[in-house]
């Protein structure tokens, strides 16, 4: 007799036929008769979820993404029903089918378009050597579909044909297909027929997500152990598939607006010396910046939470010093704690017993920059609030006013990460580091973002990450890693950057200029004006390379440097105002074309072009020597930022953009506010804000928010929205203005000026008063009419 037991282990299992379903509320469990159970939740009238247990139960429920106790909207429209063959829920948006046979499913919106189908399903095949199940699921490709998303990965916008892994790596110097890479972010878009839907995996373990790459009539996911937990979420365009996944995870809070500036970071500034040599680089060359960055070598030995008494004898001192010249101080802090006995953050986590430890007992050790190391188990809330409450002496003793959080994969020199035998508490579910790995940088970056904000109260917190997973878009801003000084790069971190934002973490950037070589004056200004469009915009470089300050590419890079950076500080108030939308309503701050015009089937494949917020398209030049580009317009009216020609959108068009410029068009009827130029934010007291206005024949709306940029007042109310419409025709434009919110800012007045007239305006009125035209001698060449109006204006007409 053959023993073909192991052969048969290996063999992929399915959901057998349903027998009962069981309903509680807003869950549906499906029971089958080979025990196998499908929990399918109606999260809201567009998201469902849907749970498999291959044993009969299902674990505790328990997600470091989806936040527990945050509130949903109710569901208006819950309807259940049995049929023959099949059980149906329909809600106010989508019908989802559920086979008795097999659990197969099918979800359609109302309209009766099919947006998800399984092919086989889910199934699962047990692996003997962990002791999980791999499970698995494969969706029937439908033709002309789309994908987009899941996070970081360096690779074309458009997903099809591609297969990647979650696995969160250490991955110097990547290039174009490299995967895995830093973040773990489980979540894509599926774009068919012109209809939008996402999916989101919530299982940590190693993932694998194939996109018709295998088969071209299928696509799949799987993990290699957890459950097969996943979300259906309906847009129908996909800018509403990224706002409802944001919302399932949580967006942010609001950063600082000194957050929003131009940093500057090497590996590294040291000594003391050092650092105010390039601060006074950057305020003896007027050039703005508001924060410099302290890399490992501002410690101890590399000890967290320690100064060098050799590089930085008196800590506070300096930064005390560079906050009166408006710098805000940032340093690193690693995972890996220096085994030490006298090294006290070392020998309070060990008598704790705060640090992970192998299967069989004994503390994980690996070695990092100090050395060999032991690490804290950021998945238990106690050592959470113990590294928390570190953070005091760096915050709250030396005014350090951010933290950046490296090597949190978590990296391990050597052996790549920690082994898959070292055990974690994971809030009171214990595992392994099998299924760990991926949360473990986002839960460092939650204690970090805990100890900041307390220590810096009343003031905000900021932090960054360079590893997290879905949901980390609430503790902390993040950057695309290790990359390199090359024109490849720089047309990677356009991808990357977008990619982050559509999947949920818009408060990203890439090092300017590159982290690993030396790039050229022509390269470092190209990306400059590209990062300049990026939520968070740092140079970053290692020493091993050369200077890479913005100074440090010869008198006419400098001055172009300078002047993008400039235009970056003017556009604060869009930026930020961008940002809060990302908060309030979970909309990406970076926006590929398809979000921007979904109907329109030649933006399926473009990935250059993107949106900052509502109203600003850029295009980067990715080539040496290029003068220009040729670039997607989305259809509408346009106007090239530099020249103010206006332009048809729906066709291709050539920018010509020499160094100096950018290719930057600005969408008919915006209202764009300006800053003046400052040296770092709240060097000056903003006494007058400029709106750009772009003639529309039509109506377009515009919205400003204010809060200050810092402190929580606008939790309780304290801000103002102000909401501008802009209407016109062949002889009149029209400014109209609500506002909404008690927040009184410093500025008092608006300087209106009006780009694109069709005629020469006769008279301004604001609220019926008639206010005098000047002109605006722009840097083109042309002049344009303009007028000073107070801020609580309500309509302005020009005729």
């Amino acid at each position: 007799m053959i023993n073909d037991l192991a052969t048969r282990g290996k063999q992929e299992h399915f959901p057998g036929q349903v027998l009962t379903c069981q309903q509680d509320g807003n869950t549906f469990i499906f029971i089958c008769n080979n025990g196998v159970k499908l929990s399918l939740s109606v999260v809201t009238d567009k998201i469902l979820r849907f749970r498999y247990a291959t044993d009969g139960r299902f674990a505790p429920d328990f997600s470091y993404a989806v936040p527990a106790d945050l509130p949903r909207p109710k569901v208006e429209f819950l309807e259940f029903r049995e049929k023959p063959d099949h059980y149906r829920i329909t809600t106010d948006r989508l019908i989802c089918t559920i086979a008795k046979q097999d659990t197969h499913t099918r979800v359609l919106d109302r309209s009766g378009n099919v947006l998800c189908e399984d092919e086989k399903g889910f199934h699962w095949e047990h692996n003997d050597d962990t002791g999980n199940d791999i499970v698995k699921m494969s969706k029937q490709v439908q033709s002309g579909v789309h994908y987009y998303g899941l996070g970081d990965k360096p690779d074309n916008m458009n997903l099809r044909g591609k297969r990647f892994t979650n696995w969160g790596s250490d991955t110097y110097g990547y290039v174009k297909g490299s995967d895995p890479l830093y973040k773990n972010i489980p979540f894509y878009l599926v774009l068919h027929q012109k209809i939008a839907h996402g999916i989101f995996f919530d299982n940590t373990f190693k993932s694998f997500f194939d996109f018709a790459a295998e088969r071209a009539d299928v696509t799949s996911f799987w993990a290699q152990g957890g459950e097969m937990n996943y979300y259906f979420i309906y847009g129908p365009a996909l800018t509403e598939v990224t706002q409802e996944y944001t919302r399932l995870t949580c967006p942010p809070e609001l950063p600082p607006l000194w957050a929003l500036g131009y940093h500057q970071c090497k590996w590294s500034y040291f000594p003391e010396s050092t650092v105010k040599q390039i601060a006074n680089g950057f305020r003896e060359r007027s050039i703005p910046c508001d924060a410099i960055y302290l890399d490992i070598d501002y410690m101890d030995g590399y000890r967290c939470f320690t100064w060098s008494p050799a590089h930085f004898p008196e800590p506070k001192r300096m930064v005390q010093e560079l906050a009166k010249d408006g710098f805000k101080t940032i340093v690193i802090i690693d995972p890996g704690i220096k085994i030490d006995p006298n090294y006290s953050v070392y020998t309070e986590g060990l008598e704790k017993d705060y640090f992970c430890r192998r299967a069989d007992g004994p503390l994980m050790k690996g070695s990092v920059w100090p050395g060999l190391c032991n690490f804290p188990d950021f998945t238990r809330p106690d050592v959470r609030e113990w590294w928390a409450g570190l953070f005091k002496g760096l915050i709250a003793e030396d005014g350090v006013k951010g933290v950046w959080n490296d090597m949190n994969e978590p990296a391990v020199f050597e052996r790549g990460t920690f082994p898959d035998d070292v055990r974690f508490d994971y809030d009171g579910h214990p595992s392994s580091h099998a299924k760990a790995h991926n949360i473990y940088g986002m839960q460092m970056a939650r204690a970090t973002a805990d100890g900041v904000k307390r220590f810096s109260y009343p003031n905000r917190p900021f932090t960054i990450t360079r590893s997290t997973y879905s949901g980390g878009q609430r503790y902390s801003s993040a950057w695309t890693g290790d990359n390199l000084a090359s024109w490849e790069h720089l047309w990677l971190a356009n991808i990357q950057c977008q990619r982050l934002s559509i999947s949920g973490f818009s408060f990203v950037g890439s090092d300017v200029g590159g982290f690993i070589d030396t790039p050229d004056a022509e390269l470092y200004v190209r990306w400059i004006a590209l990062a300049a469009f990026h939520p968070f915009f740092r140079t970053h470089s290692s020493g091993d390379h050369g200077d890479q300050e913005p100074w440090s590419f010869g008198e006419q890079a400098t001055e172009l440097a300078k002047r993008f950076i400039e235009l970056r500080y003017q556009l604060l108030p869009y930026i930020y105002t961008a940002f809060w939308q990302y908060v309030q309503e979970g909309t990406p701050m970076l926006r590929p074309l398809t979000f921007i015009d979904q109907a329109d089937t030649e933006t399926y494949l473009r990935m250059a072009e993107f949106s900052l917020g509502d109203h600003l398209l850029v295009c980067p030049i990715t080539q040496a020597g290029a003068d220009g580009r040729w670039m997607y317009l989305p259809r509408g009216d346009w106007y090239y930022y530099w020249t103010d020609e206006p332009k048809s959108g729906g066709a291709e068009v050539w920018a010509s953009a020499p160094v100096d410029r950018i290719p930057l068009f600005i969408k008919a009827g915006a209202v764009i506010p300006f800053y003046p130029v400052m040296q770092f934010v709240g060097e000056k007291v903003v006494e007058e804000v400029t709106l750009h206005v772009y003639y529309k024949n039509g109506a377009e709306s515009s919205v400003l928010y204010d809060d200050g940029g810092e402190g929580y007042g606008y939790q309780e109310g304290n801000s103002t929205t102000r909401r501008f419409t802009v209407t016109g025709n062949d002889n009149q434009l029209t400014v109209n203005q609500i506002s909404e919110g008690g927040y009184q800012p410093t500025y008092k007045t608006y300087k209106l000026i009006v780009h694109g007239l069709p005629f020469a305006p006769a008279t301004i009125t604001a609220d019926g008063t008639e206010v005098e035209i000047t002109e605006f001698a722009s840097e083109s060449g042309f002049t344009l009419p303009q007028a000073v109006l107070t801020v609580d204006f309500k309509e302005v007409i020009l005729n």
